[in-house]
């Protein structure tokens, strides 16, 4: 009898140990889980309006400028993606720089008319609403443009694209140069947003923020905010996005020196 007191008692003994291993060890899984959503697509900072965009497959430059020196220790790219042609925007040095034969560039009309063809053999037109692929990655254009009568003169509707990428089910947006519009307030599903604000050429912290609580973007981050006046107050961005959705993830990231 008490030898089969021991043996059940060791019995329930590994029986809670194996319960308690497995546990452990779906919690490695979840994090090992969480790890991997996390670095599916790298942000990496470069200036003002330009960075660039990481993923396991392709390395995305999005309004390269600052010359072939601002890029030294970045991958190259394999796609490049510009939203508008103001010299923040469309450099054609840094274009040129790069050595972008057989990387696509794919940019507004405006912008490519303004293009050396001799700069990439694959230039890619994409205007407003309109979806284009590239490997895998889904790309929208989404208008980009003022609504300010006395700022009407910076950004005209249908000239610039904002853009929405799919990459591996992450959705991403870059709002270019554009106001707090409705395209940008509609917007769905929104895993990572990068959001203008300066003046007088975008729009306010404010309008930003009211926007930003809108579509309600898993991340936020605050970008191109050096306007005429400086620079914009992004800590400010936060505190009125998160006092009203504390959910929203703003990631302030170092944009100028």
């Amino acid at each position: 009898m008490k030898l089969l007191k021991i043996t059940l008692f060791t019995t329930l003994l590994l029986l809670v140990l194996g319960c308690k291993n497995e546990k452990k060890e779906t919690e490695l899984a979840d994090t090992t889980t969480d790890k991997e959503i996390e670095e599916n697509v790298k942000v990496i900072p470069i200036t003002h309006g330009t960075l660039v965009l990481e993923s396991k497959t392709d390395v995305i430059y999005i309004d390269p400028t600052g010359g072939s020196e601002a890029f030294k220790g970045q991958k190259p790219p394999t796609l490049v993606l510009i939203t508008d042609i103001h010299g923040d925007h469309l450099s054609i040095p840094t274009l040129e720089a790069l050595n972008l034969t057989d990387v696509t560039i794919i940019a507004p009309k405006a912008v490519n008319d303004k293009i050396p063809s001799t700069i990439s053999n694959n230039i890619v037109t994409l205007n407003n609403d309109e979806t284009t692929e590239h490997n895998a990655i889904n790309i929208k254009a989404i208008p980009m443009y003022n609504l300010r009568e006395e700022a009407l003169k910076f950004h005209t509707k249908g000239r610039g694209n904002g853009y929405v990428l799919t990459i591996n089910d992450e959705r991403i947006y870059i709002s270019g140069d554009t106001e707090d519009i409705p395209e940008m307030r509609n917007l769905k599903d929104i895993d990572k947003a990068f959001v203008c604000m300066n003046l007088p050429y975008t729009m306010t912290i404010e309008s930003a923020a009211d926007a930003v609580l809108d579509f309600k973007p898993n991340t936020v981050y605050p970008y191109h905010y050096r306007g005429t006046d400086g620079l914009s107050d992004v800590n400010l961005f936060k505190k009125i996005v998160n006092d009203s959705i504390k959910s929203i993830n703003v990631e302030l990231l170092n944009w100028y020196d």
